[in-house]
């Protein structure tokens, strides 16, 4: 993500970023049927172990009634892709929005005892971010184990103060991937690669993830599922969704931060008990999927595979959609196989260049029978999917070329119709907030903005 605010410095540093060569998305045209999947997707319990070959095919065999998807084929080709298990066990709770997801953050460190390892993009120097500062502070004095990743260019319009400030009071902290090459330590300074996640993890027992960052813009709702409704933008937040995740998956989390604070520093994280055991605590089947520059494109294959596996339906709710034609083509394939593919994307947004470079494709994409939305009001900031009511994925990452190549992403896919009916209620809100972008309406649109998606696209795989 690159608001308003971080485009004028950016600016600077786009000459050094167009010095380095492009890199591409890898070839998954066919990749649904050119996979070797084991013949029993892997599981693993709340012990680390694997389900024994019994309880996994009974737990697999099972389909959804309302699915279409078949989801053992799914899970198999899935893992033969991202080379990911699924875990059993786990109790997935959706948050919409700033206010209710940072009230559950707040909640969770209150009550930390022993570590919070927080990992994010953005984390700003304003009356929620020094919220989030004070209570990371204090329980780092009250003996709990602080340490905190923040993204270099995510952070580059925020004092360096505010981070000496918990520094000196105990917390630790790695800035990624500096912007000045001579505070990195090693010697693969790539500034084009972000870390874009947003995780929180609570003593090894409880995780966040989503879209949300640690940024006053989350202060207000954007009155998701309100009977109020605002008429003026600025009575409203961002339209956001997160999750909370609690069970053996937050495992998975935690591996994932301890693995790019070991990247980035060169010091060993502070002596905490990061790993507890965990006890399965619901019924949720979950695979934590994490990706990174030069890495194998995990993330991206997941959502390949799940569009190109669906029977019935594609929702999409997307921030940020500039997608590649391998995508586009994977969608419009999909339509054209009479399934409902419908995303719901900004109507308005903090990022000109991202939008309009977005609006570029809806030729292609209405023409291929693709259903086109606008959030009306508020900013749409949500990272969302869910395929035949029963696939379902929230996380990190935006549907661009940037989030696929460039950014180390996070998301956590949940298998199971009774998570993937509450993904589809909140879909189905924001479609009753939002706009239909039909053919027609979007033939008409003014010369100017057809200018600005011209232009827009050319700088496709910067944004």
């Amino acid at each position: 993500m690159i608001t308003r605010r971080m485009q004028s410095c950016l600016t600077a540093l786009l000459l050094c970023w167009t010095l380095a060569a492009c890199a591409s998305l890898p070839d998954v045209k066919n990749l649904n049927t050119t996979l070797a999947p084991v013949a029993r997707p892997n599981v693993i319990t709340g012990k680390g172990a694997l389900l024994n070959v019994n309880s996994r095919a009974a737990l697999l065999n099972k389909r959804w009634a309302k699915s279409g998807m078949d989801l053992k084929t799914q899970a198999a080709l899935e893992e033969a892709a991202t080379g990911v298990p699924l875990i059993k066990g786990n109790k997935v709770t959706l948050l919409f929005d700033g206010p209710q997801t940072m009230a559950a953050m707040f909640r969770a460190i209150s009550e930390a005892k022993n570590s919070i390892n927080l990992e994010t993009y953005i984390f700003d120097q304003d009356p929620l971010g020094l919220k989030f500062a004070d209570m990371l502070i204090e329980k780092q004095q009250a003996g709990v184990t602080v340490n905190v990743i923040y993204d270099s260019v995510g952070t580059l319009g925020v004092p360096q103060a505010f981070f000496e400030r918990m520094r000196a009071a105990g917390v630790h902290l790695v800035a990624f991937n500096p912007v000045n090459p001579a505070k990195l330590k090693g010697d693969d300074w790539k500034i084009n690669n972000r870390d874009h996640r947003k995780v929180l993890i609570v003593d090894g027992k409880t995780a966040f993830t989503g879209g949300i960052n640690i940024s006053d813009t989350y202060a207000k709702s954007s009155l998701f599922r309100s009977k109020s409704k605002a008429t003026d933008k600025k009575d409203v937040g961002w339209r956001d969704t997160h999750v909370k995740v609690e069970g053996p998956a937050v495992a998975a989390f935690q591996w994932l931060f301890i693995r790019t604070w070991a990247q980035q520093d060169q010091a060993d994280l502070p002596d905490a008990n990061y790993f507890p055991v965990l006890s399965e605590v619901g019924d949720k089947l979950v695979r934590v999927v994490a990706s990174e520059p030069d890495g194998g494109f995990e993330i991206y294959k997941a959502y390949i595979l799940a569009i190109q596996e669906a029977k019935k339906s594609i929702h999409i709710t997307s921030a940020y959609f500039v997608p590649d034609q391998q995508t586009v083509d994977a969608l419009v394939a999909a339509a054209r196989r009479g399934v409902d593919v419908t995303v719901v994307l900004p109507g308005v947004s903090d990022s000109g260049l991202v939008f309009h470079a977005g609006h570029a494709l809806y030729d292609q994409l209405l023409a291929g029978g693709i259903r086109i939305f606008h959030l009306k009001l508020a900013v749409l900031h949500a990272k969302t999917a869910v395929i035949d009511g029963a696939w379902s994925t929230v996380g990190s990452t935006n549907i661009d070329m940037r989030s696929f190549l460039h950014n180390s992403e996070l998301n956590v896919i949940v298998l199971g119709d009774s998570f993937g009916r509450e993904m589809e209620n909140a879909f189905q809100e924001d479609l009753r907030d939002s706009e239909e972008i039909t053919r027609a309406k979007w033939e008409t649109r003014p010369i100017s903005d057809r200018m600005k998606e011209w232009a827009a696209r050319f700088m496709n795989y910067w944004l």
